[in-house]
């Protein structure tokens, strides 16, 4: 009896999960990456590049998502220039978005590899021990899965390789 009573209240465990977990999946990946709360600069770049439609688009997409504080890292006068060069903010955000779902077992395949972005370059996925990075940075968490694609968490703005 001590059983099956255990039994249903572990059912009534995942039952009461699974609509949870079912709900993360009916946000876009921007309506995901706000509901987060440590994206809010990506939040306002996306805007202000007028990027937020593309990335509520069916997608799939893959997008390495900036916190608030890796923002914070890069310089005033840069996100400054950038805030003034409409053109130049969006190769910056594309170049944070990969066409796909690329969930972390994905990536690990990768190890070594490139991948194109929607901006147009490359980044390189690399894994070093238990550490996953894209380009120089380093993935902090994975696998944050919204209906159009799923988020990675990197501590670090990339860059794309300055134009010849």
């Amino acid at each position: 009896m001590r059983k099956l009573s255990m039994l249903v209240a572990g059912a009534a465990v995942i039952a009461l999960a699974a609509p949870r977990a079912a709900q993360a999946q009916e946000k876009d990946i921007v309506e995901t990456a706000v509901a987060a709360g440590s994206f809010k600069t990506l939040a306002k770049l996306l805007t202000d590049a007028g990027l937020i439609e593309t990335l509520k688009g069916p997608g799939p997409f893959t997008v390495f998502a900036p916190t608030d504080e890796a923002f914070a890292k890069v310089p005033a006068a840069t996100l400054a220039a950038l805030g003034k060069d409409k053109a130049a903010l969006k190769n910056v955000l594309l170049y944070h978005v990969v066409g796909g779902k690329v969930m972390a077992a994905d990536a690990l395949k990768m190890n070594g590899k490139s991948a194109k972005t929607a901006e147009g370059d490359d980044v390189k996925i690399m894994v070093m021990g238990d550490k996953v990075m894209v380009n120089q940075a380093n993935v902090v968490k994975t696998d944050i899965v919204a209906k159009n694609g799923v988020i990675h968490v990197i501590d670090a703005v990339i860059l794309p390789p300055a134009k010849k």
